[in-house]
């Protein structure tokens, strides 16, 4: 690596003698430049010198210039300043003479550098605009707008951009803005009130209306306001009041409700006020007799477009007739309550003596039978022949068998009541009939019976096999035993089935018998033909079952022509 040998003393004071000469040239030439006694400057650029003019044939353009509000400059290709006025100068919070000759690049902000290159390349190539800050040497940066376009002096091009100052500009700008929105605020507010104004209006027209058609109806009507202050009663209020329509009293429901009816009314239509539900209360008023009325309380809100309650619009209905025949029925009711477990204690009683009275009487008449049959063993066998003793003693045995079978039917009835209080089952009809059917073969082979079966379309029945085999037997053994003297019987048993029932019918040609008027037709004990041997408690028993079984039973039938049972089995 070579040393170079240290200049001498006399070469570094010849330079910087050159130096301060030049430097002093330059200062005087940017001081000719400013104060205009020159007109020409001459620039080296990289293709040799280049010859600007600073004053052409008119000065009266320089002095324009100088003159503007905004800022005024002149670039060459390489951002040298070769001219600005004192406008853009002042902008950039500079001197003058510092201007000259510096580069424009130093007055952009950093962060615009790209964007200001943008704009020169667009400037060069024809014009260009543009916002951008500047940065000013007391370290603000001042929002401007920059036109750029080119020129030709002494046919060398040069960029002349116009810089205007906008942050005033800004400030009126938001100014306006601010002003526009109050404006806007302002309209708004009127037509706030202007819509009020309608809105009061209306409501004004709208009460109108509804006091018109409130005073033409025969209730007590009246409005409210959203919050529950009554602003409005119809004649009908005061009629009942007998209250004077301008007394302060006169508009105060709380003081003519009952008191016993006062705190639910109150809580009922406070929670209406808040949740804006319908209104219902019923209570008491009193009237300007003194006397206290029942009173249907009714009141819905009345809303406006954006579903607000404006008010409330109610009536008050006399319901005192209505009410003190609730009250009656009411009392009625519990009445017939009291009856009815009357009654059923009253039934429970009567079935606890027939259980009781069949188990207690069984063991005499069993005593009356062995001693029947004792004093017929003691007796001589002539005298049990004789015309006076074997009428008795036959006479004797059916007393004594019909009493039997009496305390067993009473004991049915008992057995009847106690099955009522177990669950009933599903229980198919057809085994059922058929069963019975079997049994009664003897009895339709003796009478020469047709018996018709058509039960198999039906579905399972809500009742005990038990009792549903006691029906049927019932039924059919009566279709027999009450047969026609004079045709063979027939027999039809059919099914059919409703939406709440299905429905048994055993239809025969026998006898019929008369059922109009006849109350006691399901009665115990009840017979209507003594030709036939019975206990008439068959019918009976047929009813007590199929009501323990939540069903009925009716009959149609005409006397000589035969009878219909219909047995309704609840689905």
């Amino acid at each position: 690596m070579t040393e170079h040998a240290p200049r001498p003393a006399a070469d570094l004071a010849r330079e910087n003698e050159e130096l301060r000469h030049r430097l002093q040239e330059a200062e005087e030439l940017i001081t000719a430049i400013r104060t205009g006694t020159i007109d020409a400057l001459a620039v080296q650029a990289p293709e040799g010198p280049r010859i600007f003019t600073l004053e052409g044939a008119d000065q009266s353009y320089r002095d324009l210039i100088e003159q503007m509000n905004e800022g005024a400059l002149l670039l060459s290709q390489n951002d040298t300043v070769l001219y600005c006025n004192a406008c853009l100068a002042g902008l950039l919070k500079a001197p003058l003479e510092t201007m000259m000759g510096a580069s424009f690049r130093d007055f952009v902000p950093a962060d615009y550098l790209g964007y200001w290159q943008d704009l020169l390349t667009t400037g060069w190539a024809g014009k260009s605009k543009g916002e951008m800050p500047l940065l000013a040497l007391d370290g603000q940066q001042r929002p401007v707008a920059v036109a750029l376009n080119v020129l030709l002096f002494n046919q060398t091009p040069v960029l002349a951009i116009i810089i205007t100052d906008v942050s005033e500009q800004r400030e009126i700008n938001a100014i306006r803005a601010r002003v526009s929105e109050q404006n806007a605020l302002l309209e708004r507010q009127q037509e706030t009130l202007r819509t009020q104004a309608l809105a009061q209006r209306a409501a004004e027209q709208t009460a109108a209306e509804t006091s018109r058609i409130l005073e033409g109806i025969p209730h007590i009507a009246w409005t409210a306001n959203p919050a529950g202050r009554n602003t409005y009663l119809n004649h009908r209020w005061f009629e009942y009041t007998g209250h004077d329509s301008h007394s302060d009293s006169a508009h105060s429901f709380s003081a003519l409700i009952h008191p016993d009816d006062l705190p639910a009314a109150v809580q009922r239509w406070q929670e209406c006020i808040g949740s804006g539900e319908a209104l219902e209360i019923e209570c008491r008023i009193r009237s300007a007799s003194g006397d206290y009325r029942w009173m249907l309380g009714r009141a819905l809100p009345s809303r406006n477009e954006q579903g607000d309650i404006i008010q409330w619009i109610g009536a008050y209905t006399d319901i005192h007739e209505h009410k003190m025949a609730q009250q009656r029925v009411a009392e009625t009711q519990q009445q017939l309550r009291a009856s009815n477990e009357q009654l059923l204690r009253i039934n429970r009683d009567l079935d606890n003596f027939i259980y009781t009275a069949s188990h207690d009487l069984k063991a005499p008449i069993n005593n009356i039978e062995g001693l029947l049959a004792a004093l017929l063993a003691e007796l001589p066998a002539e005298l049990m022949a004789g015309p006076a003793v074997e009428p008795l003693v036959g006479m004797m045995q059916d007393s004594v068998d019909r009493f039997k079978r009496t305390i067993e039917h009473l004991t049915e009835v008992t057995r009847l009541q106690k099955e009522h209080e177990q669950p009933p089952v599903l229980v198919e009809l057809a085994p059922v009939v058929q069963a019975v059917r079997l049994d009664l073969t003897p009895l339709l082979e003796a009478a020469g019976a047709e018996l018709e079966v058509d039960v198999a379309r039906c579905g399972p029945v809500r009742i005990s096999e038990k009792n549903l085999r006691s029906v049927v037997y019932n039924l059919l053994s009566n279709a027999l035993k009450y047969r026609h003297p004079d045709r063979p019987p027939r027999v039809r048993v059919r099914c059919r089935a409703s939406d709440e029932y299905q429905v048994l019918t055993v239809e025969d040609n026998g006898l019929g018998l008369q059922v109009a008027g006849n109350a006691k037709l399901f009665a115990m004990f009840q017979r209507f033909h003594d030709h036939v041997e019975g206990s008439g408690i068959g019918l009976y028993m047929v009813k007590r079952i199929m009501e323990n079984a939540g069903g009925r039973v009716d009959v149609e039938s005409t006397v000589g022509a035969g009878s219909i049972f219909s047995v309704y089995f609840r689905r």
